[in-house]
């Protein structure tokens, strides 16, 4: 591992123009509050690791760039920001198209110390145990999968655990507008054949998706 990847020069390099001072932004911030971060490509975007342990990412589209923590779920400083935009631990600062919508230089620094106090303690990223029960998919739901029917046979053939996870962030959707949009946005990941968590798949993350 290094300290400064080549890499990751060569991706901020071939981000969009908006994207490099974010991007820039981001990589010195990490290292100022982490000294002992390194670098690496995970998933084809920039990863910075902290005693071997992935600490946070950041990840540059076509017309917004984001941040992410590993720990995400774990981590009470995030809380205090506030975005528009679902938070996931690849997404934790919502959607970013300026540096000026990044947390203050204090924020990032307790999101970070944060990240890395928890990885000291050994906290470690909590996965679902794989379920074989079957949970009952809401009529709404039900109803747009039938309109899909590459999306309908697909959702039918797979696991429980595959489709308890779409049904659970679904049901989870705190108002209609964000049902909606993650009924649309599963429907397209069911009819690829990608499960709810596909991007933390190894390999399965490309640059191009939104």
């Amino acid at each position: 591992m290094e300290k400064y990847s080549p890499k990751v020069d060569e991706y901020i390099e071939k981000s969009q123009d908006f994207a490099k001072p974010i991007l820039n932004y981001i990589r010195e911030t990490v290292h100022e509050f982490c000294p002992d971060a390194e670098e690496a490509i995970k998933w084809k975007f920039p990863t910075f690791l902290y005693k071997g342990k992935i600490l946070c990412s950041m990840v540059a589209f076509k017309q917004y760039c984001s941040m992410g923590f590993w720990l995400h779920d774990e981590m009470s400083s995030l809380k205090e920001f506030e975005t528009d935009t679902e938070k996931t631990n690849m997404f934790s600062l919502g959607k970013i198209t300026e540096t000026e919508n990044l947390p203050s230089k204090p924020q990032l620094k307790k999101m970070i110390t944060e990240a890395m106090e928890l990885t000291d303690m050994g906290v470690t990223l909590k996965k679902a145990a794989p379920s074989k029960t079957e949970t009952e998919v809401p009529d709404y739901f039900q109803n747009a999968l039938n309109e899909n029917k590459k999306a309908l046979e697909i959702f039918k053939k797979a696991s429980p655990s595959f489709r308890k996870e779409y049904i659970n962030w679904i049901t989870e959707a705190k108002t209609e507008s964000t049902r909606n949009k993650r009924m649309e946005q599963a429907l397209e990941w069911i009819s690829e054949g990608k499960g709810r968590n596909w991007k933390y798949e190894k390999g399965s993350f490309t640059s191009n998706e939104i």
